[in-house]
């Protein structure tokens, strides 16, 4: 399919993945995204998992049929990106592959593969006829090898991972032939889930590709940017600054309903407050992608769970293990917590607290068994206070 001129977009469809990279539910499937650029030096950028590899080489034979490819432009070592790299090689022996330093000790890791190589430092270009093309290093956007190659000649950024969001291409590839109405929460949780650690990193990258005129952006995941490039370019900025709306996320575990009320009744709470955007997750139905999608979104965090076997709750524990490797800031947090004969939780939440480093809100509230009138009170409370916190920044 045709992107912009010579260039064509010869990716791929998974829709048979259930998690993506183990751990994150893909309900849309995902794409992985390589472009030909078809001048008088062919140049592939990036290949797709190993797995489809006989859909990607008709498609590139398709758009230049027995001509060789010249140029294998490697911005990012994934192997869902860089998996068929091995097969590539076999079909196209003489093949040049460009890439960093980085990237070549990862080659070698991955696949062991040798031959010509033309090694890039930041802003070193590549002439390919019509079109020249100019790379930018932008490592841990989100790994340390990640690069992206700038066409000069019709102002197409291939991005890597970059601006890229999770959900298969149904058909048309580029934003203003889809609707892209799906992409954009799969987006937040992408990059919260994906790159969410990284926003110094991307600010960087964002800084140094400030200046560049942009028709389009071709992101290795999802759809080619062309219509709603300062929208993404927008949500990646924001995301990366760790900026939130105002509102709340209640995550909470619960064994027998207890501690679900309490989360309730703050949630009560804070609506009567005035605050509108509420979203709570029971941690044992809510997948952990969701939660740390909805807490990028949002500045306010009240976080609860019983004590089991003198820990947190395992869902609790898990979750607050995910928060604290993004290295998020700029949150407001409240919490609370139920036991029975041994009450730890309200604690450890507190003590886990010490490495996120969020801004603590209202007293900690902690429910011996069941609800009473004065845990009611206290958890009322503890709304009260986020929703005050949150306004007070109006």
């Amino acid at each position: 399919m045709n992107v912009k001129g010579k260039v064509y977009y010869v990716g791929v469809n998974d829709r048979h993945k259930a998690l993506f990279e183990g751990l994150w539910p893909l309900p849309y499937g995902v794409s992985y995204n390589s472009y030909l650029i078809d001048d008088d030096m062919v140049a592939l950028v990036d290949t797709v998992d190993a797995c489809y590899f006989d859909v990607f080489l008709a498609k590139i034979k398709e758009v230049i049929g027995d001509r060789p490819v010249n140029y294998l432009i490697i911005n990012h070592m994934e192997p869902d990106h860089s998996g068929s790299i091995r097969l590539i090689k076999q079909v196209y022996p003489d093949i040049v592959i460009v890439g960093n330093k980085q990237t070549f000790g990862m080659i070698e890791g991955f696949y062991g593969v040798a031959g010509e190589r033309y090694q890039v430092g930041d802003g070193d270009f590549l002439a390919l006829g019509h079109h020249k093309l100019r790379f930018y290093l932008t490592p841990m956007v989100h790994w340390p090898e990640t690069m992206m190659t700038y066409d000069e000649t019709d102002a197409i950024l291939f991005s890597g991972d970059a601006f890229g969001c999770f959900g298969a291409l149904n058909g048309g590839v580029v934003d203003a032939c889809i609707n892209t109405d799906i992409y954009w929460n799969e987006m937040l949780r992408y990059y919260s889930n994906i790159v969410g650690k990284y926003g110094v990193p991307v600010q960087k990258a964002l800084q140094k590709l400030g200046g560049l005129p942009l028709s389009a952006i071709c992101s290795t995941h999802g759809p080619v940017w062309t219509e709603n490039i300062s929208k993404v370019v927008g949500i990646y900025d924001r995301l990366s600054k760790y900026a939130a709306d105002e509102g709340v996320v209640i995550a909470y575990g619960t064994m027998y309903g207890n501690t679900e009320r309490m989360a309730e009744v703050v949630a009560e709470e804070l609506s009567a407050q005035g605050i509108r955007n509420i979203v709570l997750h029971n941690l044992s139905a809510s997948h952990a992608s969701y939660v740390l999608a909805d807490i990028f979104r949002y500045k306010g965090l009240i976080l609860g769970c019983p004590t089991y076997n003198t820990r947190l709750y395992p869902e609790m524990e898990s979750l607050l293990s995910k928060i604290a490797a993004r290295d998020m800031k700029g949150r407001c947090l409240g919490w609370f917590g139920s036991f029975c004969w041994s009450g730890t939780a309200v604690k450890l939440i507190g003590e886990y607290n010490e490495k996120l480093k969020f801004e603590p809100v209202g007293n900690p509230v902690e429910m011996k068994q069941g609800m009473k009138a004065d845990v009611y009170s206290r958890c009322r409370e503890l709304g009260k206070a986020m929703a005050d916190r949150l306004k007070a920044d109006r």
